[in-house]
């Protein structure tokens, strides 16, 4: 059973090194991401971002959020926005429920993904890849 609240409620998304940051408070169900409706905002995954509402909309219909992201790319930013969404609502609802549809459909969209691009050493192209060695 959803359970009525007064104050906001403040979580956060991680993936690679994009972050989105989200206030949860008692509204009429809009959503915001950087300061433009999540309708609107643009990326190339951003379809990723509005899965918990496609799969939890009648937990979004009291709540308004507010989404601010920063690092990353587009994709790694919708990503981060879509575990924000899910973290906050299962934390606003406080219901198991949420948690268990959310897991099963994805089991990112609450711990995020924390892989990141190995780095560039010396010596070579990439990170493990070695230059050609020429004995003559």
């Amino acid at each position: 059973m959803p359970v009525e609240r007064k104050l906001p409620i403040v979580v956060t998304g991680k993936v690679k090194t994009a972050v989105a940051r989200a206030v949860f408070r008692p509204g009429s169900g809009k959503i915001v991401v950087d300061s433009r409706p999540l309708e609107v905002w643009v990326h190339d995954n951003s379809q990723k971002a509005a899965e918990p509402l496609i799969l939890l909309p009648e937990l979004f219909s009291n709540v308004d959020v507010y989404v601010n992201t920063s690092g990353g790319g587009p994709s790694s930013r919708s990503r981060a926005v879509m575990v924000a969404l899910s973290r906050g609502i299962v934390k606003w609802t406080r219901s198991g429920t949420a948690r268990k549809i959310l897991r099963t459909y994805d089991r990112t969209a609450l711990t995020g993904d924390y892989r990141y691009k190995e780095p560039k050493k010396f010596g070579g192209p990439g990170a493990r890849r070695r230059f050609q060695k020429s004995y003559r």
